[in-house]
C-alpha cells in the first residue's frame, strides 16, 4: 500500500487516455523534467554555492544565523539578487485552465512551443515538500534555468527540501489520489501577446508553468496556488494568512489573521507582545485547517517577508538568509551590508529563517478560537465583532481592502483605492462560493469567533499597529468591552478613542452605507463576471440588503 502523500509514478496499465490526473498540461510540463538538459540539485547547500557563484548575486558579509542547522555551509552569507522594473507579483499573468475563457487547447499549443524555446539551455531540478506534517504533504518539483541560481535557491529555502528527516516523514504522510506537484520556470520567454509574461496553471492535475516573470514570489505563490487546491479538494480551508497561539493561565487562544501584503498580517502574527505571553506561531503567509477537526498545518518552513520595516541593526536581520530587490553598501568596517526599508525601490524582499520565531511549531491540534479579517475600510472602527456565523463568512468574502507594493499593477491602478479580495486570497483557483460554504461551516461547527480588523485609517486618523496590538490582547485577555454597531444587528466594537463610529451622523452613516453597497455590487457583479464562475450564494446579498435596510429605516 502506497503511504506517500502524492502520486509520481503510475502503473502501466493505468497510463492511459481517460486518467483523471493526466492532461495535455500536465503531459508537457512533466517530460520537460526528463529531459538531457536538467541537472537535479538535491542539497540546499549545493544551490547556496551555485547562489553564490552566479554573476547576478551580491555574497554580504552578514552571516546566517544557525547555518547548519538550516543544512547550509556553517560560513554561509546572507546573498542578495535583485530583479529589473518589475519587483512584485503580476496578477495580470494568470491564466487557469478550467476557468471561463480560458482554452486549453490553445494554451497547450503555446506551452509546447516555449519549452522547445527553452530546449536548448539547461535546467535545475529541484524536488520540495510543501506542507510541514503528516497529514499534509506535498511533493513539488520545480526547474528553473541556469543563470537563475538566487531564484533556485530561495525556492528550497522557501519550502523544506527532501533531507534525510523529511523523506522519512513523507513516505509515512496521508496518501492522497494527487498528482506531484510541477512547475516549468523561465523567466527568459518572451511572446508579443504577453508582454506581461503568463503564469499558466492546470490546478486539478498539479501542474504550473511560470514564464517570463523573473520575481521570485511568482514561485512562491504558484507553489501555493497549487498546494492549496489540493488541499482543498481533500477536505481542508485553504488559507493566505497567518497563525499564532497564546498559552494563557489555564487555556490557549488560537487565532488567525487574513490580509492581503501590506494589511499587517506578519506584524500581527509575528508579534511578541512585550513577552506578556507564551506564544507559539504557525507561519505568518500560508496555512490550512482540516475541516473535521479544526487543526491547522503550515505551509512553509521561512518567511518571505518585507524588508520595509527591517533598518540594518534591527534584530531580525540577523535571521535573515536571502534578500530580493534590496541595497547593499558598506559599513563602518567596510564590510557589505544591506539598504533595506524599500530605500532601493518598492517591495524589497527577504527570506527570513524559522528561527525569527522562537516558538516556531508546524501544527496545531487545537481548532481555532478566533478569524480575523484584516481590512482598510475607512467606515470601520478598529475593532469589529462578527456575532452571526453567516454575516462573519460574508465579510469575509467581502474583504475590503488596498492594494500593495508586493503587487506589479499598471501605473494607472490606484494603490489606495479600496478593492474587494475575498478572503485575502487572490490565489484561488476553484469557485469562490466554495471557499464561503466553508467558512460558513468553520464559523458554525467549530464556533470560531470572527473579528474585523481595520489596520488603515478611521475618521481621518491612521490606525498604527500598537493601537491594533493592544486590542488583540483585550482580546485574548477578555477585558474588551464590545458595544452595539449602531443599528446593525450581529455587529458589536470595541471604543477606542479617537475611533467612535457615530451613527448620529448623516455624513457616518453614508459612508458605512457606501460601504455596503460597494460589497453588494462586488456580490452582483460576481453574479455574472466570467459566465459566474464565482457567483455566491443568494444569502449573502440578502444578508448585506438587509444591513442596508436597518441603516435607512
Amino acid at each position: 500500500m502506497r503511504k506517500m502523500s502524492t502520486i509520481k509514478q503510475f502503473k502501466r496499465t493505468a497510463i492511459k487516455k481517460n486518467h483523471p490526473l493526466l492532461s495535455s498540461i500536465k503531459s508537457i510540463i512533466e517530460t520537460a523534467f526528463y529531459g538531457n538538459n536538467v541537472v537535479p540539485i538535491s542539497l540546499v547547500s549545493d544551490a547556496y554555492h551555485l547562489a553564490r557563484k552566479s554573476p547576478s548575486v551580491i555574497v554580504t558579509d552578514l552571516p546566517v544565523e544557525g547555518a547548519l542547522a538550516l543544512d547550509l555551509p556553517e560560513d554561509a552569507k546572507i546573498l542578495v539578487h535583485n530583479d529589473g522594473a518589475i519587483v512584485g507579483r503580476t496578477a495580470a499573468a494568470r491564466r487557469v485552465i478550467g476557468q471561463p475563457g480560458v482554452d486549453e487547447k490553445k494554451y497547450s499549443a503555446l506551452l509546447r512551443e516555449a519549452i522547445f524555446e527553452g530546449a536548448n539551455k539547461y535546467y535545475y531540478r529541484g524536488d520540495v515538500v510543501v506542507g510541514l506534517n503528516e497529514n499534509f504533504m506535498v511533493a513539488a518539483h520545480l526547474l528553473v534555468p541556469i543563470g537563475y541560481e538566487a531564484n533556485f535557491y530561495a525556492y528550497l529555502l522557501n519550502f523544506q527540501p527532501f533531507n534525510a528527516r523529511y523523506q522519512q516523514r513523507y513516505q509515512q504522510s496521508q496518501p492522497y489520489n494527487e498528482n506531484d506537484l510541477y512547475l516549468y520556470c523561465d523567466p527568459d520567454w518572451r511572446h508579443p501577446d504577453y508582454p506581461l509574461g503568463l503564469t499558466l496553471f492546470d490546478p486539478k492535475r498539479n501542474v504550473a508553468a511560470i514564464l517570463g516573470l523573473r520575481y521570485f514570489g511568482e514561485l512562491k505563490k504558484a507553489t501555493l496556488t497549487l498546494a492549496w487546491a489540493t488541499a482543498h479538494r481533500n477536505g481542508y480551508l485553504a488559507c493566505h494568512g497567518g497563525v499564532k497561539q497564546f498559552q494563557l493561565a489555564n487555556k490557549t487562544y488560537t487565532m488567525a489573521t487574513y490580509g492581503l501584503s501590506g494589511s499587517g498580517k506578519s506584524t500581527i502574527t509575528l508579534a511578541s507582545h512585550g513577552q506578556k505571553y507564551h506564544v507559539t506561531v504557525l507561519h505568518d503567509d500560508a496555512f490550512i485547517i482540516d475541516q473535521e477537526t479544526g487543526a491547522t498545518t503550515a505551509l512553509e518552513p521561512t518567511y518571505f517577508d518585507k524588508t520595509q520595516d527591517y533598518p540594518m541593526d534591527s534584530e531580525q536581520v540577523k535571521y535573515l538568509l536571502t534578500c530580493q530587490n534590496v541595497g547593499v553598501t558598506l559599513d563602518e568596517h567596510h564590510q557589505k551590508v544591506l539598504v533595506t526599508e524599500d530605500i532601493r525601490n518598492n517591495n524589497g524582499r527577504a527570506m527570513k529563517s524559522r528561527f525569527a520565531t522562537p516558538n516556531r511549531v508546524d501544527h496545531l491540534t487545537q481548532s481555532l478560537d478566533a478569524v480575523y479579517w484584516i481590512m482598510k475600510d475607512e467606515s470601520l472602527p478598529p475593532v469589529i465583532r462578527i456575532d452571526d456565523p453567516m454575516l462573519a463568512a460574508v465579510f469575509g468574502a467581502t474583504l475590503a481592502t488596498q492594494r500593495s507594493s508586493a503587487e506589479n499593477v499598471a501605473d494607472h491602478v490606484d494603490l489606495q483605492a479600496l478593492v474587494i479580495e475575498p478572503f485575502a486570497n487572490p490565489f484561488r483557483c476553484y469557485p469562490l462560493a466554495e471557499d464561503y460554504l466553508h467558512f460558513k461551516q468553520l464559523f458554525t461547527k467549530q464556533k470560531t469567533t470572527c473579528y474585523i480588523l481595520n489596520t488603515g485609517s478611521f475618521n481621518g486618523y491612521n490606525i498604527p499597529p500598537n493601537v491594533t496590538l493592544e486590542m488583540i490582547e483585550k482580546i485574548i485577555d477578555e477585558t474588551a468591552g464590545f458595544t452595539p454597531f449602531g443599528p446593525v444587528k450581529g455587529l458589536s466594537y470595541s471604543p477606542v478613542p479617537w475611533y467612535q463610529p457615530d451613527f448620529d451622523s448623516p455624513v457616518y452613516r453614508q459612508q458605512f452605507i457606501t460601504a455596503m453597497k460597494r460589497r453588494l455590487a462586488f456580490i452582483q457583479e460576481m453574479n455574472t463576471k466570467n459566465n459566474g464562475y464565482d457567483a455566491l450564494p443568494e444569502e449573502t446579498m440578502v444578508r448585506i440588503q438587509q444591513i442596508l435596510l436597518e441603516l435607512t429605516t
